[in-house]
């Protein structure tokens, strides 16, 4: 018998005074079971810090994930079914990463594990020319940290001022400081 997904869910209360994006969330988040909370979580925080303005280029929407191979973690889809932001967590090789570029205008990506480093040092120089790709690297004492307040039902207070993600929960607070390792052409 197959296991099946742990539903958590999530109430965001989201103001991120860097870009002027402000509003309440109420989240369902179904956990693979073989994902851990310090994905899950990575994946609330992101649709945190990639929440688009307003809705008229398409909603940011959580995918199937690891249930399906071939999808984001979090995409933004356009009422022409065109994929305007692909995010990514963890550590892809770079065949996938240029094939995200073709299927999407803007690509993110976010590492959180403390092998960041050497995965991208192995691919960092055949990505030179991905005009629309964005690597992020969140170190990972501070996604570990945020695991630490994963619970089936929550409540965020996050606020995000200089590039810093201030996450308050009932169980705690974190701070979370993404550090660039590659932004996009200008």
């Amino acid at each position: 018998m197959a296991l099946k997904a742990t539903i958590h869910k999530a109430q965001l209360q989201i103001s991120d005074m860097d870009r002027h994006v402000y509003g309440d969330h109420n989240l369902t988040v179904a956990r693979h079971p073989s994902e851990t909370d310090e994905r899950m979580m990575l994946r609330i925080l992101a649709y945190a810090l990639y929440q688009p303005e307003n809705d008229l280029r398409g909603r940011l929407e959580f995918t199937k994930g690891l249930s399906e191979a071939d999808d984001a973690d979090l995409w933004q889809i356009d009422l022409t079914g065109e994929v305007v932001h692909w995010v990514e967590l963890g550590q892809p090789d770079e065949r996938r990463l240029r094939q995200i570029q073709g299927r999407s205008e803007l690509v993110t990506v976010l590492s959180y594990a403390s092998s960041t480093p050497v995965w991208w040092a192995g691919i960092q120089n055949k990505l030179l020319r991905a005009p629309k790709l964005a690597v992020w690297q969140i170190p990972a004492d501070q996604s570990q940290a945020l695991a630490a307040l994963a619970e089936r039902s929550m409540q965020w207070q996050l606020s995000i001022q200089d590039g810093t993600a201030y996450i308050t929960t009932d169980k705690g607070a974190v701070e979370v400081t993404p550090q660039l390792l590659k932004g996009r052409d200008q």
